[in-house]
């Protein structure tokens, strides 16, 4: 298949985000250009993989890149999170027979058909029985059926071949670990150092996990910059249990279904996302559909129907983003496969039917000023012909109401903020530019038609909302709107 030409993506022509997983096949700076140009908006470096010397190198292409473009990127920066795993086995491997009874001790001998070391200390004495015992991402199911402080004697539900140190899930049972290990922390502080947009925390299963977290982030970064915003990965049953106290505490929301279909049935997990996604956009928090999107276009130019149509399910349910991981960490065709989820993107999004489908849930606005001059930006866009809906913001909340509504104009958000800007290469709908602060209503409103015209939101006799908060500089204090129409003559002026 012919290498597709390098086009750049006009990032006003889709609403819904693109997150790439940087990997071998695209850590260099020519692939990560092309990811951009075929549509990646946001990076995702996946600290469970990698030294943080590379990880540096990737980070710093990025930044390059984005002052080569003069676009934001958004870097996410996701935690491996505590991982359970088997101990080692005779040979390498053991077979778990079908049915069969297997045993999991804590005595670090090798294992064998009939037992192995579990490593695990806090396990013991937890399980009970009928509860489960997962290996190696669902290839192996064993049900508990006698647990003490010393073994977890079980029967296979699914047997089958296990090797060394493989993965362990504890579906029934709240683990009494915490969500961010030792190599978390080191990783942490490094993802701030660094300058991460984001930080993705893994395998939460408590609001105390989020609490945690940001209080390392905050200490960490002192007074030396905006703090990284923080993800939460939702792949624990525990974690959707407590989905809204989750929400609550986080700034955005990861579908992460590779772990959630370990965990759960697999059967469970496509109500489960649709769930979660309007969970997330009712609390007005972005929301990442991750795993698995288009995984036959790790070997393959071309996605399955089934694929396309999971990505589109995404598209249709108001996801912020959809996430490529192995496509375009280790895939052989890492920018057809950001090029494909571009178009299919682009098409749901011409569809006839997407508003409706998109608006489908039902978000009415909290009783703040803020919420309802965010509720009006729509219903005006949808009465009146609006090109754009202009978001001055500091700290990115208005534009994160105003994403919330869904409109069918896009928006373009200005801030003097570089840590704003990149935060929302992650959001529905919003195309970020830097610009000097403002210090008055004129000056706004001048500013405003200004960067609209130069970056292609309008013409000539276009209309335009203008969203902000006086008095300037304030955060959270959104209170204006205006509509106003574009003349053209505001490009006579040249500033940022």
């Amino acid at each position: 298949m012919a290498k597709r030409s390098d086009t750049r993506i006009d990032p006003r022509g889709r609403k819904v985000k693109i997150l790439a997983t940087v990997g071998p096949a695209s850590r260099s700076p020519e692939m990560l250009e092309k990811l951009v140009r075929a549509g990646a908006d946001a990076f995702r470096v996946n600290m469970s993989h990698g030294e943080h010397a590379d990880h540096r190198k990737t980070i710093a292409a990025i930044r390059a890149l984005e002052k080569q473009l003069a676009r934001p990127i958004a870097v996410l920066a996701d935690l491996q999170g505590p991982k359970l795993r088997v101990g080692e086995f005779q040979g390498g491997k053991a077979v778990i027979r079908h049915g069969g009874h297997f045993t999991l001790d804590r005595d670090p001998t090798p294992g064998d058909d009939s037992r192995v070391c579990l490593p695990h200390p806090e396990l013991f004495g937890l399980l009970e029985p009928g509860q489960r015992l997962v290996i190696d991402d669902g290839k192996i199911r064993l049900v508990v059926r006698e647990a003490d402080d010393h073994r977890i004697r079980c029967s296979a539900e699914v047997g089958g071949v296990v090797s060394n140190r493989k993965g362990v899930n504890v579906p029934d049972a709240e683990v009494p670990i915490p969500a961010l290990t030792d190599k978390d922390r080191r990783d942490l502080a490094f993802a701030v150092d660094e300058g991460a947009d984001w930080i993705a925390l893994s395998f939460v299963q408590r609001p105390d996990d989020l609490a945690e977290a940001r209080k390392l982030i905050a200490n960490h970064t002192g007074a030396k910059s905006q703090a990284p915003a923080l993800c939460a990965k939702i792949e624990k049953p525990q974690a959707v249990a407590r989905l809204g106290e989750i929400i609550e505490l986080s700034d955005a929301i990861m579908v992460a279904r590779g772990d959630l279909g370990v965990e759960l049935e697999v059967h469970e997990v496509p109500p489960l996302q649709k769930r979660i996604v309007a969970a997330s956009r009712n609390a007005g928090k972005p929301v990442i559909v991750a795993t698995q999107m288009l995984e036959s276009m790790v070997n393959s130019p071309m996605p399955t129907r089934a694929e396309v149509s999971d990505v589109a399910n995404a598209v249709y349910d108001g996801a912020d983003a959809v996430m490529l991981s192995a496509e375009s960490a280790a895939g052989e065709w890492p920018e057809e496969t950001v090029a494909m989820m571009h178009r299919i993107a682009v098409q749901v999004e011409r569809d006839e039917g997407y508003k409706e489908r998109v608006r489908f849930l039902d978000t009415p606005p909290d009783a703040t000023t803020s919420d309802a001059l965010a509720h009006s930006c729509m219903t005006i866009a949808d009465t009146v012909p609006i090109s754009a809906i202009t978001v001055f913001t500091a700290s990115g909340s208005t534009a994160r109401r105003v994403a919330r509504e869904r409109p069918a104009t896009p928006m373009l958000v200005l801030t003097p903020s570089m840590q704003t800007a990149r935060r929302v290469a992650l959001l529905w709908g919003a195309h970020a530019v830097i610009t000097r602060d403002i210090g008055s209503f004129e000056e706004m409103i001048a500013k405003g038609k200004r960067m609209a015209l130069r970056h292609g939101f309008g013409e000539a006799g276009s209309k335009q909302i203008v969203l902000a908060g006086v008095p300037f500089g304030t955060p959270g204090a959104t209170n204006l709107l205006h509509v106003v129409t574009l003349t053209g003559d505001e490009l006579k002026r040249r500033d940022t």
